[in-house]
């Protein structure tokens, strides 16, 4: 299989071909606002240095975390820093992965359930590290007889792999969780108070992302959230976009427009996924629907076998 070395040209082949692609990243494309696409996302950061906010969830990207992302959640990946930043994404069909899943395998599980407080993170070991980019070369890197099926078997046995530890790694974080609480009410020094100001920078801007997510429905505006908060609509509009790297309208559009693919591919109408989203104005749906999925809300229910 060809590695992309842009992440677009591996979303377009894996969409074209209903497949999976791999693409090896070092340097930024246009960057790209909150933003979902139909294909699920496997993001494993080989230099770590950045930020990721995957529908409400702040995460910190080091050197051996892997993310996964599926076709519903918007995402937004943030510079902190002017390093160069490596890392490997493999854009992945859910009707392909559904086919090389069995009744006692499913292989979707790691995008499909959302437990604990990062759901969407899983960290590897050096180790583990290592095994990742060696499915990733036998997948890349053959070009013989049979390199069709040895990249396809390659690519089965990795996902393997990352649901084991995905599944492992939410058990464990619940434990680890538990333990955390009870380790940090009886000590009361500088460990604690480190988390306390850890916790109470992003408070407000949680909350502020707490309450878009819960009332996505109704026609939200600054002012609306600025006299919700009791704060003026220039310093919500700062901290909000310092937090998440994103503005408070386009987090509040790629929300809309993650709930309303959801809704066209369980089989609701255009205008029903429309009210039920937030937008209320047609119009104003078809636009940023179009603009953001590439296909207009009814065509997307169409090629979902939904129409």
């Amino acid at each position: 299989m060809k590695e992309f070395s842009s992440c677009k040209a591996a979303i377009d082949f894996c969409l074209e071909k209903q497949y999976f692609s791999v693409s090896h990243l070092y340097h930024d494309e246009k960057p790209m606002n909150m933003h979902i696409h139909d294909c699920y996302e496997v993001y494993f950061s080989i230099s770590g240095g950045r930020q990721f906010l995957i529908d409400n969830r702040f995460y910190s990207i080091m050197p051996g975390d892997v993310f996964f992302i599926n076709q519903y959640e918007s995402h937004h990946l943030t510079q902190i820093d002017k390093a160069v930043h490596e890392r490997i994404v493999l854009s992945i069909h859910p009707t392909y992965l559904k086919a090389v899943s069995s009744d006692a395998t499913d292989l979707n599980a790691c995008f499909a359930h959302r437990t604990g407080r990062e759901p969407h993170k899983v960290t590897l070991s050096a180790e583990r590290q290592k095994r990742f980019l060696y499915y990733v070369h036998k997948i890349c890197n053959h070009h013989e007889y049979g390199e069709d099926l040895i990249e396809q078997s390659a690519f089965v046995e990795l996902m393997v792999f990352l649901n084991r530890l995905f599944a492992e790694s939410h058990i464990a974080a619940s434990e680890a969780e538990s333990a955390s609480l009870e380790a940090n009410s009886s000590q009361p020094g500088r460990i604690r108070a480190e988390s306390e100001e850890s916790a109470a920078a992003h408070l407000q801007v949680d909350n502020i992302l707490t309450y878009i997510n819960q009332n996505i429905q109704k026609p939200l505006t600054i002012d609306e959230l600025s006299a919700q908060f009791f704060l003026s609509s220039s310093y919500l509009c700062r901290i909000f976009k310092a937090a998440t790297g994103t503005t408070i309208n386009k987090y509040i559009t790629a929300k809309r427009i993650t709930i309303a693919k959801s809704l066209l591919s369980e089989g609701y109408t255009v205008n029903e996924a429309c009210e039920r989203c937030g937008f209320h104005d047609y119009s104003n749906f078809l636009k940023a629907f179009t603009r953001a999925v590439g296909i207009s809300p009814k065509k997307y229910s169409q090629f979902s076998g939904r129409a």
